[in-house]
Parts: C-alpha cells; structure tokens; sequence
C-alpha cells in the first residue's frame, strides 16, 4: 500500500452544506473534512497521501488511477455521491476502503466498496492495516468494534493535505458521545453515552495548527455535544482557552452544538463565552412537551424553551436551533405552533426537517417494527423515511406553509431584527477583539456585491445594514453575517419547493399545489445571486 486517496463525497444543496452562503463569502465549502485528516493521520509514514474533497475539488481520473487504494468517508445525506464514486472507481479497478455513519448499519448495499472499517477510526483502522501488511489475503472485508476509543490517544489531523482558507469554518474534535438518549440520534449507538475527552493540550495543538495555516476567524468544534462531560470542561479545557487567548492578541471565536440546560448553569455560560464561544447549535425539535417526552429529549422538559433561548442570546451566545415535525404526537396545528415559536424566539437561522429514523436508533427499530418505514427517501430537508401519522397530504402542505413562513426574506429579516434587539455582545473580563485583515475586508465587499447588488431581494439587506447602523452600530459585524444569510434560507427555500410540491400532488392535495404554482409564476422564476 503506497498510494493513498482519500475522498470526502459531495454535499447536497441543503442547509449543512451552505453553499450559497459559501458562494458569497468567497469560501468553497462550509468545513473540512475532520474524519479524513484523522485517518490520513493513523496511515503509514511511508504512504503518499491525497485529499480529494469534492465540495472544493473535482475528483479526476488520474487521481483514481494513481491510487493503490481510495479511502471513503460519508454520512447519509452523502449517499447519492458515495454511489457515484463508487461506480467511477470501479470502471478503473480501483479498491475502496469506507467507514463513517453512511456504512454502520448498512454496507451491505455497498457491493462495490471492497473493505469497510466501522465504528470509530482509531480502533478499527489498525486492525486493517496490521491484515493488509501480511498480504490481502488476510484482510476482512468489514472492521468492526464493540470497544469506544482513547481520545487523548487520537492523533493530531493531518492539515497538509487541505487549503484552511477554502473552508468558511476551521475545525476541531474535543469529545465524542452524549448522556442523552433522544430515540431520533444516532450518537449514543455510535460513540457512547459517556462523553470521551482530549486533553486541552491536544485542543490547543490543533488551534495553534489553524491559527498558522489560515486566516480563518471560526472554529467549529465538532462535538456531539460539547457540555456533555461538564466538570472536565470547567476545570481542565476552558480555563486553558482563556490562558490560551489572553497570550493571543487576537485569537480565534468558536462554533459547536450543545444542549438547551447551558441556560441552567450561569457559571459554564460565562466560561464558554470568557473562551471564545460564540455560535451554538441546539436541537430544540419542538416546543410542544408530549413530543419531547415521547422523543425522550428529556433535557428540554421541565423549562421555558422560550425563556432559556432569551436568556443565551442576551448573554452573547448566537443560537441557530434545530425542530422537527412529523412526531407522533404531532397534529396540523404543529405548523403554526412552530412557525410562532420560530420567530418570538428570534433564533436568526432554524433549520426545521420532517422527522426522520436514521439506521441504528431506536426510533428506527420502532417504526420499523410497526410497519411504517419507507424504503426510498434522502436525508434532506423535506423528506422522511417515516409513514408520519398525520397522514402525507397534512404534512407536506403543513410543512411547505412552515418553511414558506420562515425562509423567505421577509420572515428571515422579521426574525433577524428579533435577535438583534433580543442581543447584547457578552461581557467579558479581558475582551479579545477579532483581527482585521485584508482577506475580512474583501471578504466584506464580496458579500456587499453579491448579496447588496446582484441579488433580487437585496432591499433587505440593506434594510438590515441600515438598521443596525442606527441602532446596535456595534453588530454590524454580525448584521453582515445574517443578511447573507437570508440570501441562504430564501435559495434553499426554492431548492425544496420542486420536491415539496410533487410530495404534495403525490398526496391529492392538488388545490394547494395549483395554488402555489400560480404564486410562483406571478413571482417570476429569475433569482439573481
């Protein structure tokens, strides 16, 4: 084994991926490939390594057939482009390697993929490697695992083989696993209930390894759920952030995903914010208690969601908020309870799916048990491997008025303004302000060209810009960041309308369909930027 390519599959146009963001802000994709410069990590000294991440690159022939063997890694919504991959390499007898959360549970629909290495990396790749040395006629075709690994024992991501600077968010992994069970996720079947941890450290290598290779100003910590080991990340990681960041004048702001009972601990809010943190991810998925008691999302129960998505933007945090519909619990009044919710909270980006049952969780072994799982379906926003039990007509015109009412730009801007007037920059006791540089200041014209000139409902960026500027001048870092990000929500709103609106012919819910076909053509089809 010589030649190594590795791969990172192609995203889909859906709210993780971006892209239109990406677009106006001059960056090709949203983040790298962490698991790939992981496993780039464990391989041979001696291997010649390539990285092919095709949200950047194009994936060339003379890539494949310099390869003496391509490693995949993929999550679900990555399916449609693992398959083409895969039918590419296999007219040029290439032999692929795969692992990541698309291969669990189910490699067996992968008859093209010659070796799998499942579960975590840093147990299962060895194994592989150890078989191959003695000749593939000892190698397995799947490496699996029972045991979780060491994380301290997790080798520093192999950031030579990427440009930094092409990706909107560097990245790092402190933890793997959550203490929670939410019967929707597929992280506890995956990684554990007991969060594993690196030492800071090894957190600190990585952010030192950013910091010399690119110009990027957010770091997005992949974790589960970051403040699921929570006296590890008061004593040892977040102290030694703040030490980090008073010895850099200018140092680096974080993203990561966390749970909504931060709201409960004043003195973890101060910590992450004296730290850096600023952007927050957080499954909400409904406001509606029997269908967090039902999706076991226990840790929202028990509170004013409303109240506690108040009391984080006040201190500083900046929340983007996750909500499904299509529970059990569910009835077509969910849609405006959401839509209400959605926009009191000000939450500036709600990214809002139909439920979904991923393989491996044991929502998936319940529907599936009851006869109500649906083969044929993505992983995108609109769609559900689920027979919902509202029934399809209420659902998808249900969900096509949701997301209308949230992701055009008057609702984006509506929402916007309720985050900033929600919002005050947090208090801190050594402010660290961001570096200014040429790269921010292009960066800045880009998005004034793309998104306040080029593009069709650009009056509400300027709407916004100028509001900002008479009243919080101070965000106008952040109202920059949010009207482009209106730009997002509106395309991947027409992105879903083609598929929505079939799903709701589908359904005989024609009347609503003739509808809002004629609302689009008065609308005119020409979206500019």
């Amino acid at each position: 084994m010589k030649n190594i390519l590795l791969v990172y599959p192609e995203m889909p146009d859906t709210f993780w991926a971006m892209r239109h963001f990406n677009q106006a802000a001059g960056k090709k994709s949203t983040y790298p490939p962490l698991g790939l410069m992981t496993v780039s990590a464990l391989l041979p000294d001696q291997c010649e390594k390539k990285l092919v991440d095709l949200n950047v690159d194009s994936l060339k022939d003379a890539d494949i057939d310099w390869a003496d063997f391509v490693f995949l890694s993929a999550m679900n919504v990555q399916v449609e482009s693992v398959n083409a991959i895969v039918q590419r390499c296999k007219k040029r007898n290439a032999k692929i390697v795969a692992g990541g959360p698309l291969f669990m549970q189910e490699n067996e629909s992968f008859s093209g993929i010659e070796y799998f290495f499942l579960y975590e990396k840093e147990n299962t790749l060895p194994p592989f490697l150890k078989d191959l040395e003695r000749g593939e006629a000892y190698v397995h075709r799947i490496y699996r695992t029972s045991d979780f690994s060491d994380m301290t024992e997790t080798p520093l991501p192999d950031y030579s083989l990427i440009n930094v600077n092409d990706y909107l968010y560097a990245i790092v992994q402190y933890s793997r696993g959550c203490p929670y069970l939410c019967d929707f996720c597929d992280v506890t079947a995956l990684f554990g209930r007991k969060p594993r941890v690196k030492s800071p450290q090894m957190v600190i290598a990585e952010l030192e390894t950013i910091l010399a290779q690119s110009t990027n100003t957010i770091v997005l910590f992949a974790d589960d759920n970051l403040i699921g080991n929570k006296r590890h990340l008061k004593l040892e990681l977040l102290p030694a952030l703040i030490d980090w960041r008073r010895k850099n004048q200018h140092a680096l702001f974080f993203a990561t995903q966390l749970t909504i009972n931060l709201a409960d601990d004043d003195e973890l809010m101060q910590l992450l914010l004296e730290a850096g943190f600023r952007h927050i991810f957080i499954g909400i998925e409904t406001p509606e208690a029997e269908g967090l008691l039902a999706t076991k999302k226990k840790q929202n129960l028990k509170r004013s969601i409303l109240d506690n998505i108040k009391k984080l933007h006040g201190a500083g945090f900046i929340i983007s908020g996750g909500f499904i519909v299509g529970l059990d619990s569910d009835t077509p009044d969910i849609f405006d309870i959401q839509e209400q919710f959605i926009q009191e909270s000000g939450i500036p980006l709600p990214i809002v799916n139909i439920l979904k049952a991923p393989p491996g969780t044991e929502l998936f072994d319940r529907i599936e048990k009851e006869g109500r799982l649906l083969k044929d379906f993505t992983f995108s926003e609109g769609d559900t491997n689920v027979r919902i039990k509202m029934g399809d007509q209420a659902l998808y015109a249900g969900f096509y008025k949701l997301v209308s009412n949230l992701y055009t730009p008057e609702a984006a801007y509506r929402r916007i303004l309720q985050f900033f007037k929600d919002y005050h920059p947090p208090k801190l006791e050594q402010p660290i302000p961001a570096k200014p540089t040429v790269a921010m200041l292009l960066q800045a014209l880009m998005i004034i060209l793309k998104v306040g000139y080029w593009y069709r409902e650009r009056r509400y960026f300027w709407k916004l810009i100028f509001w900002t500027m008479l009243n919080k001048p101070k965000l106008m870092d952040q109202a920059i960041f949010y009207a482009v990000m209106i730009r997002q929500m509106h395309q991947s709103y027409r992105n879903m309308q083609p598929h929505l609106l079939e799903k709701m012919a589908q359904a005989d819910a024609l009347p609503v369909v003739d509808q809002i076909r004629r609302k689009i053509s008065l609308e005119g089809q020409e979206f500019r930027g």
